[in-house]
């Protein structure tokens, strides 16, 4: 029963069997794409965890007399208006941004694969339950998060749950989309004439083989929370100072933007960075996991 289960999924969101697995991760390997969003998204995760080593210097220590220092040598990425050095405090809010967007694009393709199978599988759940995120998805993503967090309080735990709440209803759609088709092949009605029960039918069947478009999904997702974090903590209501996160350095270094340009160039190149990454990450995945599709 697995081993058909394993060859016989819907297009684009089968489970690999073994050869085919392997086959799918030489194809990764030798995707451009891929690669280049790979050690994008690597460097900078690198330089994060590693932000203690690489400048030995606290993001908070203020040196006021040497505020507003451009790029040097010293200070490769300059200072900002209390002297603390940009370099750190982009390198830690890597930290805090990255820890956000993974913890997004997780917690919203978990809770998007249950809802999206529940939806699927029992046929009482599923108006109500796609109602509800339709509901969600008529706000943009953006201002139903900036609402959440504004009741919730502006701290990063408002953030994850904030965004989270966001992009769960895209992750459960696209579940929900091929849970269907795959609930009607031949080795899902053989489990449920063989007496499984829905539990069983759910987790072990229909799920795995729905979630490949959601791993693509997570990808744009973990860009969108990190894109989204930025723009929640520019705004006031993200992470606080004195934590780094790089949209909250952008917000201090507004008032500054002619005459300390790179107070706010720094840790935007870091988002752009991330994001290209990110997206060149799902691109490569989505070339793979979707047959139909032989780019890459």
């Amino acid at each position: 029963m697995t081993e058909i289960a394993l060859a016989t999924g819907p297009a684009g969101g089968a489970v690999l069997a073994p050869r085919r697995r392997f086959i799918a991760l030489r194809r990764l390997a030798a995707h451009r794409s891929f690669q280049i969003g790979l050690c994008l998204v690597l460097l900078l995760a690198v330089a994060a965890i590693f932000a203690p080593v690489i400048t030995g210097i606290d993001p908070s220590a203020m040196k006021v007399r040497l505020r507003f220092k451009p790029p040097s040598e010293a200070f490769p990425f300059g200072t900002d208006s209390f002297g603390r050095d940009v370099l750190t405090r982009v390198l830690y809010g890597a930290r805090v941004s990255l820890w956000i967007g993974l913890v997004v694009a997780v917690m919203s393709g978990v809770c998007g694969a249950v809802i999206g199978v529940l939806a699927a599988q029992f046929r009482r759940l599923d108006a109500p339950l796609m109602r509800l995120m339709d509901a969600l998805m008529s706000f943009p993503a953006i201002l139903l998060a900036l609402g959440i967090t504004a009741a919730l309080g502006p701290r990063m735990e408002s953030v994850i749950i904030a965004l989270t709440v966001a992009y769960v209803p895209a992750g459960a759609r696209i579940v929900r989309a091929s849970a269907l088709v795959v609930r009607e092949l031949d080795y899902v009605q053989a489990a449920r004439i063989a007496g499984a029960s829905d539990l069983r039918i759910m987790f072990r069947h229909i799920l795995p083989n729905s979630v490949s478009p959601l791993l693509v999904q997570m990808t744009f997702v973990f860009a969108y929370s990190i894109l989204a974090e930025a723009a929640l903590s520019f705004l006031g209501v993200g992470v606080q100072p004195p934590t780094a996160s790089w949209g909250n350095i952008i917000a201090e270094g507004r008032d500054y933007a002619t005459e300390a340009w790179w107070v706010m160039l720094f840790p935007g190149l870091g988002i752009s960075l991330a994001a290209l990454g990110l997206n060149l990450l799902g691109d490569g995945l989505r070339d793979v996991l979707d047959p139909r599709l032989k780019s890459g």
